[in-house]
């Protein structure tokens, strides 16, 4: 009996007595080398230089083209050789972004009816057309509209008004909501996505 009474209190004895340093050194020294190998990484990772990305650009890019204020009409290509940028007017200085994009615009659209009105004279003076009973009519162009009777005149320009309200309703900004005038963000000037042979670059 008191053997269990000595053998108990001398085992709560050592609960409340001083570790030896032999028994928990290796414990330790792993814990601090374990340390030491997570300090080290960090450490390397510090020490690196902080690579920031590239700012993005404030405008997406549209058809390749990215406006760059510095540059004259912000970069809207169409500077060719021998002239470059040629404005000898000065119509672009001072613009803001949209209003380049309206006269890009106005510039492409003009060009192209252009293109139009030049093949309509050489078609109407030298070619058979339905308007003349596919007979080469030898009257001037600058007079057949007049001579063109109105059931024929009629749905050309109704072709011409749908055309011209496909064209605005892509690229304009409607009236009420937002300023007059004004091209869509997401617009570029021209681009009405009409491409039946396929021109269009396929990155473009």
């Amino acid at each position: 009996m008191k053997l269990a009474i000595l053998s108990a209190t001398m085992g709560a004895a050592c609960a409340f007595a001083p570790t030896s340093s032999i028994g928990a050194s290796p414990s330790l020294r792993m814990s601090e080398n374990e340390v030491s190998e997570v300090e080290a990484p960090l450490a390397v990772v510090e020490e690196q230089e902080i690579v920031t990305p590239a700012a993005a650009p404030a405008v997406a890019a549209l058809n390749g083209w990215v406006p760059d204020a510095s540059l004259p009409l912000y970069g809207l290509p169409g500077a060719t050789a021998p002239f470059g940028f040629f404005d000898p007017l000065g119509f672009s200085k001072g613009l803001q972004l949209t209003g380049a994009k309206r006269m890009r615009e106005a510039e492409i659209m003009h060009g192209r009816v252009a293109m139009m009105a030049t093949i309509g004279y050489l078609i109407g003076e030298s070619t058979p057309t339905m308007t003349y009973g596919m007979n080469v009519h030898h009257t001037i162009a600058n007079n057949q509209l007049a001579e063109i009777p109105g059931t024929i005149l009629f749905p050309f320009f109704l072709a011409i008004n749908i055309t011209e309200a496909l064209r605005a309703s892509i690229g304009w900004v409607e009236p009420g909501l937002g300023p007059l005038f004004t091209l869509r963000e997401s617009y570029y000037p021209g681009d009405i996505r009409f491409d039946p042979f396929g021109f269009r670059p396929k990155d473009a």
